[in-house]
């Protein structure tokens, strides 16, 4: 399934507020996204249609099997990702975290792929 950039954003908004330990609602997405309510609710219907999260999305957020695993392939490369942004970049932290979050949800996997192996190289590489 090929995920639309604003359907990525909202899936990591979601792991980064269950990452926090936050109860993820409509209200927490809106306010961890800058986004009003009913965009989030609009949303979080398109996931639940795709089979990325419980229907009962109204009260509590809840990630199918199937959106874990989105969440997974997506964010396979992220740390990798976050690494080029802020230690050979050398973004500050919040500045690399979205550009990361730009390039997974912008890029084809494959430049995802691609660019974490360069990066596990390099730093292979300054290691020796």
């Amino acid at each position: 399934m090929k995920l639309c950039p604003s359907q990525i954003k909202y899936l990591a908004a979601i792991k980064e507020l269950i990452d926090n330990g936050e109860k993820v609602r409509c209200v927490t997405i809106a306010n961890h996204l800058g986004v009003s309510r009913p965009s989030v609710s609009k949303m979080l219907r398109c996931l639940a249609d795709f089979g990325l999260l419980n229907d009962s999305f109204c009260y509590s957020v809840e990630l199918t099997d199937s959106g874990k695993a989105a969440i997974n392939e997506l964010f396979a490369n992220y740390n990798e990702i976050f690494t080029f942004f802020h230690k050979i970049l050398h973004l500050p932290s919040d500045d690399a975290r979205q550009q990361s979050l730009t390039f997974i949800s912008s890029f084809p996997s494959l430049t995802g792929d691609r660019l974490a192996d360069a990066v596990r190289k390099s730093i292979n590489k300054s290691k020796n």
